[in-house]
């Protein structure tokens, strides 16, 4: 198994996309493909987790609070597509059947796993079995379009911090781990917080780390990089949580400091979308730390494709 380590989200990119163009070429479902297998990746510090280097790769940081929320509060709902539009190709008959919410927060109709993962814990600080399982071969073998690249999450509870795990089938570095990882430790983050105790040491482990070939020539681009800051603390209560989760769909302020800054990040998307440029762009420079920043890099990335596209072919 290949490892890499690192302190920040941007470190870690970094060393998985070099890692990734190093990688056999496959082509599953006939996309060109560098893949490398078996590979572990660590985050000693999970909070630095937004991706933020431009100009090679500019994330939209809505889209990662949105979609957050979204598996976080169970959905299966197509208001998602409203901040990345490109999920549709994977949908059957309007719904992301492999999206994690449902999976994770009522399995079966039955099983909150987020909720049973922490009373787990609870009752046995140093118990091995506090997990979250997402792929599901009675419904993944089905046929549908959208099938997890997660399969489940583990946590450990060791000299008082808590550890994550995620198992991934596949990873795409270029366009999905930014997201993917941003959710995956804000996951963390609450459930450490739910322990009284503090996020440990987050784990990715990847049967298949890959890059598309299209994606390769900016990959090539990637060369300075800067530390990712840590991002406000988003530790809350249980009591209450899907209740915060719900103001923050709706873009309402919440009174708790990191999760105001997650609802005005889509408050500010939803300017831009309305055309209502001028003010996106004010919020997006009123929202403190990393969000911020990063939201007006992806309004400025917007306007270049938009300038892009009006430049006739044969003048670029």
């Amino acid at each position: 198994m290949t490892h890499l380590t690192a302190d920040s989200m941007a470190e870690l990119f970094a060393g998985a996309v070099s890692l990734a163009k190093s990688g056999e070429k496959v082509s599953p479902r006939g996309m060109a493909t560098r893949e490398v297998r078996d590979v572990h990746l660590l985050l000693t510090q999970p909070r630095a987790r937004l991706l933020h280097v431009p100009p090679t790769r500019i994330v939209n940081p809505a889209f990662a609070v949105a979609e957050t929320v979204w598996h976080l509060s169970g959905s299966d709902a197509p208001w998602i597509f409203d901040y990345n539009a490109r999920l549709r190709q994977y949908a059957d008959d309007g719904v992301l059947r492999g999206a994690y919410g449902p999976r994770m927060r009522n399995w079966a109709g039955k099983v909150d796993q987020l909720a049973r993962a922490v009373e787990i814990l609870k009752e046995d600080p140093d118990s091995r079995r506090s997990l979250i399982q997402l792929y599901d071969p009675a419904r993944d073998a089905a046929g549908h379009k959208d099938v997890p690249c997660t399969l489940g999450f583990r946590f450990h509870l060791r000299d008082g911090r808590l550890h994550m795990a995620t198992m991934m089938r596949g990873q795409d570095v270029w366009i999905g781990m930014p997201y993917d990882v941003f959710f995956y430790t804000v996951l963390h983050e609450l459930v450490a917080g739910w322990l009284d105790t503090e996020p440990g040491e987050f784990h990715l482990y990847v049967g298949s780390l890959h890059i598309y070939d299209e994606h390769v020539e900016q990959a090539e681009q990637l060369t300075s990089l800067t530390a990712t800051p840590a991002m406000p603390d988003l530790r809350t209560p249980w009591e209450g949580f899907d209740e915060l989760l719900g103001q923050v769909m709706v873009r309402e302020a919440t009174g708790h400091p990191g999760w105001d800054t997650m609802s005005a990040a889509l408050r500010s998307y939803r300017l831009w979308k309305d055309g209502q440029r001028e003010q996106a762009r004010r919020s997006a420079d009123g929202i403190d730390g990393p969000l911020g920043h990063a939201l007006a890099a992806w309004y400025g990335e917007l306007e270049r494709r938009r300038q892009q596209s009006a430049v006739p072919t044969g003048a670029r």
